[in-house]
Order: structure tokens, then C-alpha cells, then sequence
């Protein structure tokens, strides 16, 4: 049935629950998963005369958003090491998630997304909907929402 899933995670509670239930399902079908974590686009800077800041440089934003990935896709990738799934990692930087998952989902050739039913954006989400809500809307390829 499903040979290829999309595991998108950002590292949340609920996402990790998610990951567990996915892992466990491409187990069950004999998939394979590509997980994945999109970065938030650098903070932009606003310099202010007579105040000084001290921010950290672009490069140290990537490193420090770079450690973030590898500590979320490594949660994944153990987890599919311990079941014997096959798992590739994939990390990139968007500033709109939703779309991201579903290129990437095409992208990689996956026939499947499986992603929690919300994450960690709180009021953001609630105002703007879910990026679970946008992929749902938006993608063509079938998304399995685990709650």
C-alpha cells in the first residue's frame, strides 16, 4: 500500500507521539521514512541609532538551528533504527512550513504524510490554523493526522 512516508516533526510532544505512531505504522506496511524538520528563516535585524545589540551572527543561527535539526531528525531516526525501518533525514529552511512538507513530500517521492495533529505554535496556530490544517487543504498527496 504505502512504501514511502513523510514524517514531518518539530520536535514537539504531541509531534513526538506522532513519530512513535508513524514508525510503528511503516513497520506495519513495510515503508520506508524521510523525516523532516523545517528551520525557521533568520530573525531579521533592526539596528536602532545609540542602541547596541548584540545578536548572534547568521552563521551561529545556522549552526544553532542546524544542532535543533540533528537532535529532531536523530529522535526520528532512532526510534526507526530500533523498529528496523528504513530512514532518511532531511532538514531545510521555510518560513512557510506547510508548504515546505509538501514539497518535500513530492520531492522525495513519498505516497503518504503522516503528521501530528497539531504542534507547538499555540496561539499563532489558533489564529492563523494549524500547519496540519494547511497541509491537509493543500496537498494532493494523503495525509494520515495522528492525534
Amino acid at each position: 500500500m504505502f512504501k514511502h512516508i513523510l514524517v514531518p516533526s518539530d520536535g514537539s510532544e504531541c509531534s513526538q507521539a506522532a513519530v512513535r505512531q508513524a514508525v510503528s505504522f511503516a513497520k506495519g506496511v513495510g515503508a520506508r521514512i524521510t523525516a523532516l524538520y523545517v528551520k525557521p528563516p533568520h530573525p531579521v535585524h533592526y539596528f536602532v541609532e545609540g542602541v547596541e545589540f548584540n545578536l548572534p551572527s547568521p552563521n551561529r543561527y545556522d549552526e544553532l538551528d542546524e544542532q535543533e535539526a540533528q537532535r529532531i531528525l536523530g529522535f526520528v531516526a532512532g526510534l526507526c533504527q530500533d523498529a528496523g525501518v528504513s530512514c532518511d533525514q532531511v532538514s531545510l529552511t521555510s518560513d512557510v512550513v506547510y508548504d515546505a512538507i509538501i514539497d518535500s513530500a513530492g520531492k522525495h517521492g513519498c505516497d503518504l504524510i503522516c503528521m501530528a495533529s497539531h504542534g507547538r505554535r499555540g496561539l499563532s496556530a489558533l489564529l492563523l490554523g494549524s500547519e496540519t490544517t494547511k497541509v491537509l487543504t493543500h496537498s494532493k498527496i494523503p495525509v494520515l493526522v495522528l492525534r
